[in-house]
């Protein structure tokens, strides 16, 4: 009965013992944990943003116009086709529209790898207050996007038409990346085109910014200046950093001088690492390789194993 006690629970603790050990794999017996996200990365995207100043005829104050079209933050999307604006005392009180498009389209999504965003406008036409015709700009098709993906450079891009219509004029795009338009009695536009910026995880793309002079002298109206940037996107690269290693107890990487002689330590250059796991490395760099925690895992299921014959050898001594 004591010989079948004992064989049955030494039996179970082997098996317990291997299935436990090999189940931890790796990551449990070295003490490494795999990567995480530290940073999930930035993505943003809008069709339109307005930065600008209205000076009113019969009131000596300048009122902003701030307002955006499908400005969005990953993850999200979003499409319109107008944008309204109001502001007191221009247009009588009644609302105007500032860009009127045929598509307006923006999105922005992360992932833990990646973070994207583009910006897409087609047939857009956009006004200032006071100013109904000309429009400031007329355009068939501008984007703009920007990926950033671990492991890669970020990259931004856009597309831009061969030309636009400026306060009524007909302007061809080139290279050069800027260009004026003047027009007598209405004002000036500077245009800044395909504008992009990358650093090591960071990418931006802007496919048109406006600069805006123009004094309508209409509908109390006298002056409107300030910045208008169409379809960009920014992004930035998700971060991942290993998890740090669990430094080893002493007794636990200490060898039992009851089991194992005692050996000489080899003589080490002076550049050599010392042996074990500080917090940070990993097998392979410690002598191990892949099938080190699978060998320790059978080593154990042996020892339990031997210790449960020997108490049983005893017991029937």
């Amino acid at each position: 009965m004591n010989s079948t006690f004992l064989r049955v629970p030494a039996r179970r603790l082997a098996t317990v013992a291997t299935v436990m050990a090999l189940a931890a794999g790796p990551a449990t017996l070295t003490g490494v944990s795999p990567a995480y996200a530290a940073d999930p990365g930035r993505a943003s995207a809008v069709t339109l943003r307005t930065d600008l100043d209205v000076s009113l005829l019969n009131e000596s104050v300048n009122v902003p116009l701030n307002v955006s079209l499908n400005d969005v933050q990953a993850p999200q999307s979003a499409e319109e086709t107008t944008l309204t604006a109001r502001l007191d005392a221009v247009n009588g009180g009644r609302p105007f529209t500032v860009l009127g498009a045929e598509v307006a389209q923006a999105e922005a999504t992360t992932t833990a790898t990646k973070a994207e965003a583009a910006a897409t406008l087609d047939h857009g036409r956009l006004h200032v207050p006071g100013l109904s015709q000309p429009t400031v700009i007329e355009v068939e098709q501008v984007a703009s996007k920007a990926t950033c993906e671990v492991g890669k450079e970020p990259v931004a891009t856009t597309e831009m038409p061969g030309w636009v219509t400026v306060l009524g004029e007909r302007v061809n795009l080139t290279a050069k990346g800027e260009a004026d338009v003047t027009v007598p009695d209405v004002g000036e536009v500077h245009l800044e085109l395909s504008s992009t910026r990358t650093t090591a995880r960071s990418a931006a793309a802007t496919a048109l910014e406006l600069k805006v002079s123009v004094n309508p002298l209409k509908l109390n109206v006298a002056e409107v200046d300030g910045t208008l940037t169409l379809a960009e996107a920014t992004c930035m690269t998700p971060a991942t950093v290993p998890a740090a290693a669990d430094q080893p107890s002493p007794e636990a990487s200490a060898p039992s001088a009851a089991v194992q002689p005692r050996a000489e330590a080899p003589a080490q250059p002076a550049d050599a690492k010392p042996q074990g796991a500080p917090a940070g490395e990993s097998l392979a760099e410690t002598g191990g390789d892949s099938t080190t925690p699978y060998l320790v895992a059978g080593g154990i299921a042996l020892l339990v194993a031997g210790a449960g014959v020997v108490m049983r050898a005893r017991r029937r001594s």
